[in-house]
């Protein structure tokens, strides 16, 4: 009896076995892969280094969309190493002379970053003395490598644009765009009715030569020796020297707006980049 139980679970043992084998050749049985496995290659990353195409290239210097682009790249508008390009896909190094239409063009991001400057700093890149620049206040702002449009002195606060479009730099400091700048100017004492006349009449001399005055008047609510002026000159320190010439010093300079943009919601030391909408307000002047 002894043997024939035993026997009997032997052949009860070995057929749940056999079902074991069975259902793990019917699927449920996940192979673990080895060691010795050869694994499938890593696709290569892509780069810059490996060129860009050229309708990217174009796009990201502000010229147009990249469909826009292959358009104009057929229409023989492109030249690399001086040499028309006209094959869609083709490819250039960052180190390539790119132009387009004959002007030289640069694929880095176009930034647009407008600062509240404070007093104390100077508009300079660098300071071989050592004092504060307005770099030092928007070393944040971008990774691209920006540049202060225009100048205020250290002592004159207010707006303060920052880019690395060339092209639009040169347009807002030219006298002939007549982009608009207002400052408030703080004077030591009361400006005279016959000084503001004087300004309003639109010409003024300074050091020998003309300065044309848009605007001018007391600013509202304060008191007489509290002026608006508008002009659209890049002398350095013309509003002071405008002033001066009249006798009169100025204590606090703050240029309020600049092409249409204004502080608000930007403190004193603070900056913000500039809209797609004021981007686009700037270049159509």
């Amino acid at each position: 009896m002894s043997t024939e139980r035993n026997s009997s679970r032997g052949r009860q043992g070995s057929n749940k076995s056999a079902s074991r084998r069975t259902n793990n050749s019917q699927g449920s049985f996940k192979k673990r892969p080895s060691k010795f496995e050869k694994k499938a290659p890593a696709k290569p990353v892509k780069t810059d280094a490996d060129g860009i195409r050229l309708n990217k290239y174009i796009s990201n210097s502000g010229v147009c969309s990249r469909r826009e682009a292959d358009v104009l790249i057929a229409a023989g508008s492109a030249m690399v190493n001086g040499k028309v390009i006209t094959e869609m896909g083709y490819k250039v190094q960052l180190t390539d002379e790119v132009r387009f239409d004959g002007a030289l063009i640069n694929p880095e991001t176009k930034r647009y970053v407008l600062l509240n400057k404070p007093k104390n700093y100077i508009t300079t890149m660098d300071d071989e003395r050592g004092r504060k620049t307005v770099m030092e206040l928007v070393h944040m702002a971008t990774k691209e490598r920006i540049y202060p449009v225009g100048r205020l002195d250290r002592n004159t606060t207010g707006l303060l644009l920052f880019t690395n479009d060339g092209e639009l730099a040169k347009k807002l400091t030219h006298p002939k765009h007549n982009v608009r700048k207002l400052y408030h100017a703080s004077l030591d004492r009361k400006f005279a009715v016959k000084d503001l006349q004087t300004l309003s009449e639109g010409e003024f001399m300074v050091e020998g030569k003309k300065v044309f005055i848009d605007d001018v008047a007391y600013v509202e609510g304060a008191s007489k020796s509290e002026v608006g002026i508008e002009i659209h000159s890049g002398r350095n320190r013309i509003v002071r020297k405008i002033f001066d010439t009249l006798g009169y010093k100025v204590v606090k300079l703050d240029r309020v707006i600049f092409a249409g943009m204004t502080k608000k919601n930007i403190q004193r030391g603070h900056w913000r980049h500039l809209t797609e909408q004021e981007v686009s307000n700037l270049k159509m002047i």
